[in-house]
């Protein structure tokens, strides 16, 4: 079992900057991939970017440059460092989490969920 609770979200003007973090806890082995994913109104959710145990990151193209993905192993926390921010990263972000074989950016493939956190972004 897994519980996510993420933090840091808020209201920021284009161009500006935001860090998401989202602590983790588990019953027994620590989730092979850690992600984050995000929904905008009347949009699907879709993936931004994970990171596994071993420190391998993937980003979506529409982040890439912008959003960094990052682990403290020592605090279980998942962080998303969120830079040049655009009216269109508005959404609700999710931490997800799960145990694998593989890593993926696939809603499908998710396991467990937080509860989300709203970022919104004005121009």
């Amino acid at each position: 079992q897994v519980h996510l609770v993420e933090s840091g979200g808020g209201s920021v003007q284009a161009g500006g900057s935001l860090r998401l973090s989202c602590a983790a806890s588990y019953t027994y082995d620590r989730p092979y991939c850690m992600a984050w994913f995000r929904q905008a109104p009347e949009k699907e959710r879709e993936g931004v970017a994970y990171i596994t145990t071993g420190g391998t990151t993937t980003y979506a193209n529409s982040v890439k440059g912008r959003f960094t993905i990052s682990k403290d192993n020592a605090k279980t926390t998942l962080y998303l460092q969120m830079n040049s921010l655009k009216p269109e990263d508005t959404a609700m972000y999710y931490c997800a989490a799960r145990f694998g074989p593989a890593c993926s950016l696939d809603v499908t493939l998710i396991t467990y969920w937080g509860q989300g956190t709203q970022v919104t972004v004005s121009s």
